[in-house]
């Protein structure tokens, strides 16, 4: 079922007024339609990609350590590969399945408005990391040049998950705005 120009899309999403910005400038975007925050919470990707992103972040921090002790004293350089290795496919992982929760919540596979330049900068990160394991499997480079490339990718995949954490940020206000806007029963006492 296409959801291309339907209510709740991101073609209709429009936000009258942050509840919270009490300084009149205009509001951005809501990221979520109620209907794509209603998927977002009920799709079982939602946990999936709340258990990889930790999982991912740690495998990069144990990856990172191997490198730099690599690079600093010129041992462990097969633990600094088969790290770089599980840490791509980890990404890869976290990719394909952030793209199928791309697809339940918004309707589109990847570069759906709400996540437009998050999914651009992934690319750069998903490319810089093919690219090493390519010099890896290909015999291109040498150890160091390939660590360097993974430090690369490294640093693209810290910049792209600041911008994830960012929107969850944003998600979670604009949700805690809807909620203080929504009108509320009076209760009797």
């Amino acid at each position: 079922m296409p959801l291309k120009n339907q209510p709740g899309t991101a073609e209709n999403r429009k936000l009258e007024g942050d509840p919270a910005d009490r300084s009149g400038a205009a509001a951005a975007p809501a990221l979520y339609t109620p209907e794509e925050r209603e998927r977002r919470d009920s799709s079982v990707w939602t946990l999936v990609q709340g258990v990889l992103a930790p999982v991912q972040f740690l495998v990069f921090l144990v990856s990172l350590a191997l490198v730099v002790r690599y690079l600093g004293t010129g041992e462990g350089a097969f633990a600094a590969d088969a790290s770089i290795v599980v840490k791509t496919l980890t990404l890869y992982t976290i990719m394909i399945t952030g793209s199928i929760w791309e697809k339940v919540v918004f309707g589109k596979w990847l570069f759906a408005p709400a996540f437009f330049w998050e999914d651009v900068f992934s690319m750069l990160v998903l490319a810089l990391h093919t690219a090493y394991l390519v010099m890896l499997l290909a015999g291109w480079g040498t150890t160091g040049q390939r660590m360097a490339v993974a430090l690369a990718g490294y640093a693209a995949y810290v910049v792209n998950a600041g911008q994830f954490l960012w929107k969850l940020r944003m998600a979670r206000l604009q949700g805690a705005a809807m909620l203080e806007s929504s009108p509320r029963l009076a209760v009797a006492q």
